[in-house]
């Protein structure tokens, strides 16, 4: 164990360590003693302590008497659905103690206490100075720990791209699921770098430096994540309508056969028909002998006149309705 640092495990899910003057408590997946050891140990409001609990809370950064309450998302990728979903951060800032509670799904911040017993270096870098340098180098870990999901997602454009302009292939289900996962990371980057962007001061009373160029330096991470994030959302739409045209150019084609078709058979169609009816027509078999063969003409006058009537109103209809 590390020689300036006291690691306590309070139960599986929640770890307590001291470095000097400073006290870390990092809950994973929170249970109920955990919680009541917060109530117990720190005069933190029970709202505050609810909404640790009680689902996904938008990112927003609530100011108290004695500690600042911080709410962050942070993405984690789920390789089942593949669309990255939004991990949520609680942490409760003082001037000597810094808590932290989420689900346990941000590798790099539920292996940090092990790391700190595990390498007295990488206790003191952390636990080294006061609990908003502290604050910074865990929210700067979980931010950089976004570009390599953020570089994946770019990665998986490339690789659909020239199934995207082979219109041969389908790819709507890969391209639909790409969207979401892009409109996802959208949502979690746009909302957190409302919050960070004015966090550095608002930390400034618990802090012993200035530590507005290190929240700065977050916020340009943020900006690079947003940017890259833009790119590929971009790119997905226009992925999307290449191959929307695509698919409507083959379907389009289709339709241009079939209609060839149609009008090639139009004629003998016709013909069918006019002597399929069960009307005494000229050249028509319902009576015999020369008079059978001549048949009606009124019949078939009105026949061809009722047809041409009903062509030239639906013409009429069709120019009407700005459809010719």
């Amino acid at each position: 164990m590390a020689n300036n640092m006291q690691r306590v495990e309070i139960e599986p899910s929640m770890d307590v360590v001291k470095w000097q003057k400073l006290t870390w408590v990092n809950i994973k997946r929170p249970t109920e003693q955990a919680m009541q050891y917060l109530a117990q140990n720190y005069a933190f409001h029970p709202l505050t302590l609810d909404d640790c609990v009680s689902g996904v809370h938008l990112p927003e950064v609530h100011e108290y008497e004695n500690y600042i309450f911080i709410i962050l998302h942070f993405p984690v990728f789920d390789p089942h659905s593949r669309i990255t979903v939004s991990s949520q951060v609680a942490m409760f800032l003082g001037k000597d103690f810094l808590v932290t509670v989420h689900s346990g799904d941000l590798k790099p911040l539920a292996n940090l206490p092990l790391r700190c017993q595990k390498d007295d270096k990488v206790c003191g870098e952390y636990l080294g100075q006061d609990s908003c340098y502290l604050l910074y180098r865990i929210v700067d870990t979980l931010v950089d720990y976004w570009f390599p999901i953020v570089d994946k997602t770019l990665s998986n454009l490339s690789k659909i791209e020239d199934k995207v302009f082979d219109s041969e292939r389908d790819v709507s289900r890969e391209v639909t699921i790409l969207r979401r996962d892009i409109a996802a990371q959208r949502r979690i980057i746009g909302l957190v770098k409302n919050v960070i962007a004015g966090l550095g001061q608002k930390v400034e009373r618990f802090a012993q430096a200035d530590l507005k160029a290190y929240f700065g330096d977050i916020n340009d991470h943020l900006d690079h994540l947003w940017n890259d994030i833009e790119e590929c959302h971009e790119t997905i739409e226009i992925y999307k309508d290449t191959h929307m045209l695509l698919r409507e150019e083959k379907t389009n084609k289709i339709i241009a056969v079939l209609t060839i078709l149609f009008t090639v058979t139009l004629p003998a169609t016709v013909v069918a028909t006019l002597f399929g009816m069960h009307v005494n027509i000229p050249g028509g078999s319902e009576t015999g002998g020369w008079t059978g063969f001549l048949g009606s003409y009124t019949t078939f006058i009105i026949v061809l006149l009722v047809s041409f009537a009903s062509a030239v109103i639906m013409l009429l209809l069709f120019r009407r309705w700005r459809w010719l």
